[in-house]
């Protein structure tokens, strides 16, 4: 009487093993993305050394070698076409592999002195329930330390919970005050500048805006950009006097931050199939006023909403949202001053992870990143004044600086650094180096420019 050989297990086993210290214990030692994309990488290479092992080296029968590879990739396959949004590939790989190789490890060990009518049967129940399992499972975002955090497909998202609470609040005035049309006809102007935009002056001003109010925080990171608040001292003797919380309240998805201003704040939100822009008492929460555009931008990285932080200026606050609208509302009501498409005015497509950048204003103008490509727009009016060079991708926002004397407007992109005169674009200077773009420049108290992925 013959038996069958028995399988060989260890090397599966400890690839397993491997391949979960590094996917889990790499992150723990490395935190952040660093981390992940290092741990990744290595439980990758352990995933292969686990196929490599069961193809060649397991001693499993042809028909259970090759059988069980092929309905692995078909599971695998018909997860990622049946999964919900949220659930991008390295997302779904960096959990579902290691979890569906750690219990075909185990089936291999359980069933490995059982009858192969039991081992067939059990080994394709093993592999569609750790791949059908992440069909009931969405993405609800990731938390600071780039952890994903999950939920039941069917259960209601934070977002749709909101939209049933504030379907009472109130909205933004239903007239707009002006608006600047998307395109305008191209007019001979007086000595233009050559990166101008021909519809510069073309459109009649807006109603002049009400004698400036200062903002304490008028806008992303603060007035300067660098996240430094002035004049205020803190009690940092958090034992015996901690900070008490004055009000807590919901709010849509995004990546925005606030600006303030006296007793009003605002932010940016993604509320369903709406971009809003929504201002709050800073004293009780309430809102105020909201602003809707019909757009939604949407990866599963970050999740819904806008990226960008509103500006305030001249008793108005402008807004760039993740699709490339950009508007000039009345602070006050949230009537729309007027309002632009970026991605259709500089012809450039709306980045994987959204437009990102938050406006600066300079004088009479307001300044994007439309991308890699700084655009600057007539603050009373939204007409295009000009275009400064396109340097590939970027998710930075424009920062005024002053060097040897000279006001300029910096942005790091894919390319390196950048910088622009604020009055028509023109390049001043550049730095190669490719990086990860998302950083803002700063200037040290020396004078030297600082710059970072």
């Amino acid at each position: 009487m013959t038996f069958p050989t028995p399988l060989r297990l260890w090397p599966g086993i400890l690839a397993v093993v491997l391949q979960w210290l590094a996917r889990f214990g790499i992150k723990a030692v490395i935190p952040g993305i660093k981390g992940f994309g290092r741990g990744m990488m290595v439980s990758l290479v352990f995933t292969i050394a686990l196929l490599v092992w069961w193809a060649f080296f397991s001693r499993a029968s042809r028909k259970e070698r090759f059988g069980a590879l092929g309905l692995i990739a078909v599971a695998l396959g018909a997860t990622w076409v049946f999964r919900h949004e949220s659930m991008w590939l390295p997302w779904l790989l960096a959990y579902a592999i290691p979890f569906l190789s750690l219990a075909f490890v185990i089936w291999a060990v359980a069933t490995r002195r059982l009858p192969d009518r039991v081992r067939h049967a059990t080994l394709v129940a093993t592999i569609l329930i750790a791949c059908g399992a992440w069909l009931f499972i969405r993405q609800n975002g990731i938390n600071g330390d780039h952890q994903a955090e999950f939920g039941w497909r069917w259960s209601k998202s934070s977002e749709e919970l909101l939209l049933a609470e504030t379907a009472n609040e109130p909205a933004q005035p239903a007239a707009p005050v002006a608006a600047a049309p998307a395109t305008t006809t191209a007019t001979a102007t007086a000595s233009p500048s050559p990166s101008a935009s021909p519809e510069a002056s073309k459109n009649p001003a807006a109603p002049a805006p009400a004698a400036e109010t200062r903002a304490e925080w008028p806008g992303f990171r603060g007035p300067r950009r660098d996240g430094t608040v002035r004049g205020v001292r803190i009690d940092a003797d958090w034992t015996t006097k901690p900070p008490m919380q004055m009000w807590r309240r919901p709010i849509g998805p995004a990546w925005s931050s606030f600006a303030v201003r006296g007793d009003l704040f605002y932010t940016q939100e993604q509320r369903g199939n709406n971009e809003v822009v929504a201002c709050y008492e800073a004293a009780t929460g309430e809102p105020v006023w909201t602003h809707r555009d019909a757009a939604r931008f949407f990866e599963s990285n970050a999740g819904a909403g806008p990226r960008a932080t509103p500006t305030l200026s001249n008793n108005r606050v402008y807004t760039f949202g993740a699709t490339g609208i950009l508007n000039a509302l009345d602070a006050s009501n949230g009537a729309v001053i007027w309002t632009r498409n970026v991605s259709s005015d500089t012809n450039t497509k709306v980045p994987f992870w959204g437009f990102s950048s938050s406006p600066l204003m300079i004088g009479d103008l307001v300044i994007v990143a439309a991308s890699g490509q700084l655009a600057a727009y007539e603050a009373a009016t939204g007409n295009r004044r000009w275009l400064g060079p396109n340097r590939g991708g970027s998710y930075s926002s424009p920062q005024l600086v002053t060097i040897d004397g000279v006001q300029q407007v910096l942005l790091v992109t894919g390319a390196g650094a950048t910088s622009v005169t604020p009055t028509d674009g023109k390049q001043l200077w550049e730095h190669a180096w490719a990086s990860n773009s998302i950083v803002q420049p700063a200037l040290t108290p020396e004078g030297d420019v600082l710059f970072s992925s």
